[in-house]
């Protein structure tokens, strides 16, 4: 049954000092009554400007000698809307599968004017990107960001014996470009990335923040004491690299960078963090490895759940990881500096007996770096065998 009609005296407002807002409440109460609004006025030209104002609107309008009688459309608009998805943001049953894309920038939860532009983001599907671990992960990220300048002892009086220090900034400049290329790959997918996956997109984003801050301080450490000069890049560390720069899709590239690099990465931060010659280099690894730990944890997340939605996901990583070791042969190997560093950081001495010492160390370390990813891949259900070929294959420069 019809509720009574609803009346708006206007008086002398005029629409253009916000009459409309008084009409438009109106109407979404009305609406609530299943019923019309009557509305007055004053002014010299109401009638025209609700007219005006209505059919913008969507509104009809009636006119009669001293009111005029207005019906709203459904949704108060002239536009037909749809929800995007539920509201409950932290309800994993509020994201939908395969988003439309005229859905486009809205909120999760709004409502969407069906008549909104198709954005054509490229990972609009939830098997593509989701993780069930993402809204954890990154409140988890936001909780631990740390500030370079507080974080880190800059002003450690420490001095380190040239050929140490050498060994410092050997390791911290092959660092800087390894972080650039993390940094690079989330942000380069980060676009695609349909938007009412947002906790998955505000994870990369805090992501790459994460690896512009370790550039920022790994290229601070490499400078630290010897006024801006750091060390060498090589071919070999480029190539390797580059080859996560261009791949297009963005599982495998998830899989390649994040469960077998950065994973093997981390094994390395830890190593530095236990050899490190001063408080400054051991902090800044330490910290890193925080952020590591939790890159990892998403790539792990996200690609096992795809991998129990897609049949066909194991086969293609594993074809990725086939195809890179291909490209790069005998190319993408580790700067032969760096692995000298690293065992004199290890060795703490030039002592024979201590130089022995680390070498092992660091055979060792390239042995957990193997179990490490061996671990991941059976994680993602690839079996022994696999896991055991596929971690062969990874590059020598470790990312």
């Amino acid at each position: 049954m019809a509720g009574r009609d609803l009346e708006v005296d206007l008086g002398d407002l005029s629409f253009g000092e916000g009459a409309h807002l008084l009409v438009d409440r109106a109407l979404r109460r009305a609406s609530a009554a299943r019923s019309i609004v009557r509305v007055r006025g004053t002014g010299a030209s109401w009638r025209l400007d609700l007219d005006a104002w209505a059919r913008a609107h969507g509104h009809s309008v009636t006119h009669e000698s001293e009111a005029a009688i207005v019906v709203a459309t459904p949704h108060g608009s002239g536009v037909a809307t749809e929800r995007a998805g539920l509201a409950r943001a932290t309800d994993p049953g509020a994201v939908h599968d395969a988003p439309p894309l005229r859905w486009g920038l809205a909120a999760r939860g709004a409502q969407v004017e069906a008549n909104a532009p198709e954005i054509p983001f490229l990972l609009a599907s939830k098997r593509m990107v989701w993780a069930d671990e993402a809204a954890r992960l990154y409140a988890q990220a936001v909780a631990q960001q740390w500030d370079p300048a507080i974080a880190i002892p800059w002003n450690d009086p420490t001095e380190l014996p040239d050929e140490v220090e050498d060994a410092v900034v050997s390791v911290m400049t092959y660092l800087v470009e390894n972080e650039t290329a993390a940094l690079l790959v989330p942000a380069r997918f980060l676009s695609q990335i349909h938007p009412h996956f947002r906790e998955v997109m505000q994870l990369l984003a805090i992501t790459a923040a994460d690896e512009a801050r370790h550039v920022e301080v790994f290229a601070r450490r490499a400078s630290l004491r010897r006024g801006g000069e750091i060390g060498r890049s090589t071919a070999s560390g480029q190539r390797s690299l580059s080859t996560l720069l261009i791949e297009p899709d963005f599982a495998t590239a998830s899989f390649l960078l994040s469960v077998l690099g950065e994973g093997t990465f981390l094994d390395l931060l830890w190593f530095l963090r236990d050899h490190a010659p001063d408080p400054v280099t051991a902090e800044v690894v330490r910290l890193a490895a925080q952020d590591e730990a939790r890159h990892v944890a998403f790539g792990l997340a996200h690609l096992s759940r795809h991998a129990s939605e897609d049949s066909g996901l194991h086969a293609r990583l594993a074809a990725a990881v086939e195809r890179r070791h291909a490209n790069l042969g005998d190319e993408g190997g580790l700067d032969p500096g760096v692995l000298d560093a690293l065992v004199l950081l290890a060795a703490g001495s030039w002592e024979h007996d201590a130089i022995r010492r680390g070498h092992a160390a660091v055979v060792e370390l390239v042995r957990r770096m193997d179990d490490g990813r061996q671990q991941r891949l059976r994680r993602l259900g690839f079996d022994a065998t696999e896991a055991e070929t596929l971690s062969s294959l990874h590059t020598r420069n470790f990312m």
